[in-house]
């Protein structure tokens, strides 16, 4: 598999997104360290009593974003790793997957940082955009395949 440089580009750049959302749960729960915003009671004691154990507005945003990145991380891992299978070029491939993770990036930093409208919904877009031309390709290869 790591012969192929397609795949080896996908694996490149799907590593780097888990890293970037490994990065936002830690954010998450370091800003519920210091808003003392817990979810679970017993996490609220350990840190100064019960009434910790309650929602903080930029909690949710962190979380938001987390799980914001797992709606669309997720279908990147299976539509890149089929496209990778398809033989696309090197360098096209390439794009896809850069332009995907700077969307990704961009959107979480927008989210994070609570960047004017339209930033986020720019990058999300942005994002969209390799994922949809793989989603295209990928079937124009199948049906092409299915219909020999």
């Amino acid at each position: 598999m790591l012969e192929n440089d397609v795949s080896t580009c996908f694996i490149f750049y799907s590593t780097l997104l888990i890293l970037k959302m490994y990065i936002i749960a830690i954010i998450t729960g370091q800003v519920r360290l210091r808003k003392k915003a817990f979810a679970n009671p017993e996490d609220a004691v350990r840190h100064g009593g019960v009434q910790y154990c309650r929602i903080d507005p930029y909690v949710e945003r962190c979380r938001r974003a987390h799980h914001n990145d797992m709606e669309n991380i997720f279908p990147f891992f299976f539509l890149g790793a089929v496209y990778s299978m398809t033989g696309p070029s090197y360098s096209v491939a390439q794009i896809h997957f850069l332009v995907f993770f700077l969307g990704r990036v961009l959107h979480s930093v927008a989210y994070l940082l609570s960047f004017k409208a339209p930033t986020r919904s720019f990058a999300y877009v942005i994002a969209q955009v390799p994922c949809v031309s793989m989603a295209i390709q990928i079937l124009v290869d199948v049906a092409s395949f299915a219909y020999r």
